[in-house]
C-alpha cells in the first residue's frame, strides 16, 4: 500500500494536519479521499455569497484534486455534502446534479450546525475508486 498526499499549489493554505486529498494505492486499485472542500479562495476568502457559485467552486476544486490523483468524477463512489441550512438544498442539488447526474454515487446531504469558515454555505467531501 502506498499513500500520496494531494495538495494543489493554487489551493488555500492548510490550517491543520490534513491534506486536500489522499490517494491510496492498493494492489489493483486506487482509492482517492477528498477532504471536505469549502468555497474559499487561496487567500481564505469566501468566493461568493451565492450558494450555486459556492457549489460550483467546490465541485471544481474536487475535479482538480481528482485530476491530481489521476481520477475523475466518474470514479466517485461516495459523496457527502454538509449544508449550513437546508433552505439551500434545492440550489445545491441543481449544481450537484450537473456534475454527478450520470454517475449516481452513494450520497449523503446533512445540515451542519456550523462550518469551519463563516459565510460558507456548504462543504463537500468525496471518495473515488479506480483501477490502478
Amino acid at each position: 500500500m502506498r499513500k500520496t498526499l494531494i495538495n494543489p499549489p493554487a489551493f488555500s493554505l492548510l490550517l491543520g494536519a490534513f491534506s486536500h486529498g489522499l490517494r491510496v494505492d492498493l494492489q489493483d486499485a486506487a482509492i482517492v479521499f477528498v477532504t471536505g472542500q469549502l468555497p474559499i479562495d487561496p487567500e481564505g476568502n469566501v468566493v461568493s455569497a451565492d450558494v450555486q457559485e459556492q457549489t460550483r467552486y467546490v465541485f471544481e476544486n474536487i475535479r482538480t484534486i481528482l485530476q491530481c490523483a489521476d481520477a475523475e468524477f466518474e470514479d466517485i463512489v461516495k459523496i457527502q455534502i454538509f449544508v449550513a441550512d437546508m433552505k439551500y438544498f434545492e440550489a445545491i442539488s441543481q449544481v450537484r446534479n450537473e456534475y454527478l447526474k450520470d454517475i449516481r454515487p452513494a450520497s449523503t446531504l446533512v445540515a451542519a450546525a456550523g462550518l469551519a469558515v463563516e459565510g460558507c454555505k456548504l462543504e463537500v467531501e468525496a471518495i473515488a475508486m479506480r483501477a490502478s
